[in-house]
């Protein structure tokens, strides 16, 4: 009958998080009522998660969306033993570049071998965690932030190379003018400890339609 549905999991840190952001910043809390009980979600499986941020690599959303609908199909289960048994000529045929097909072999023997230390995450910090899976080819810090975000839901992650990111603050904090990194930043400080609901918020603003991995 085809695999379970996989219930979201939300952080429990949201409701405090969105109570400190109004605090704290004029934009947060006209923002933050806009939207009501949508919160950020994570389907729960690393390796899906960063497969699928490697098939949406310098493609449209959409684009991806159809790429990955063609690459779920390929193997019996999303799992990294799986994925290692596809023929690369399957994968390419799924919308797969030669160089994302390498990516997702390298990402699945990362998986396979035990070179990541998934058991530990949890202990682990932001910065350890981001060296580990930038390792992996194909996989960049903003990789690894998003990670870091859809799915271990840390609280303060700040991407600062997330274009969304820095449109949604121009437009919302410097009336579409042009920002630098240490501007964010400045803008950024009345967000700590929850610099990633705070992005996620000024995502919204862009979007409405909230983005899973």
């Amino acid at each position: 009958m085809g695999s379970a549905t996989v219930i979201p999991l939300t952080p429990s840190f949201w409701a405090e998080a969105c109570t400190h952001l109004m605090q704290k910043d004029r934009v947060m809390k006209r923002l933050i009522p806009q939207f009501g009980d949508v919160s950020l979600e994570s389907r729960g499986d690393p390796f899906v998660t960063l497969a699928r941020s490697i098939v949406g690599q310098q493609i449209s959303v959409k684009a991806a969306q159809t790429v990955w609908n063609r690459f779920v199909a390929l193997p019996e289960k999303m799992t990294p033993t799986h994925v290692l048994h596809l023929p690369i000529d399957a994968m390419r045929a799924a919308g797969l570049s030669a160089r994302k097909v390498e990516y997702m072999v390298d990402l699945a023997q990362h998986f396979e071998n035990g070179t990541l230390h998934t058991a530990q995450w949890d202990c682990m910090s932001d910065d350890e965690i981001i060296t580990e899976l930038v390792a992996i080819r194909g996989i960049g810090r903003w990789t690894a932030e998003m990670f870091l975000i859809f799915h271990l839901m840390r609280p303060n992650v700040l991407p600062l190379d997330d274009v969304g990111l820095i449109n949604g603050i121009r437009q919302n904090y410097f009336s579409g003018e042009a920002v630098s990194r240490s501007e964010v930043r400045e803008v950024a400080a009345a967000w700590t400890p929850f610099c990633t609901v705070a992005t996620w918020y000024i995502w919204r603003s862009l979007d409405p339609l909230p983005v899973a991995y």
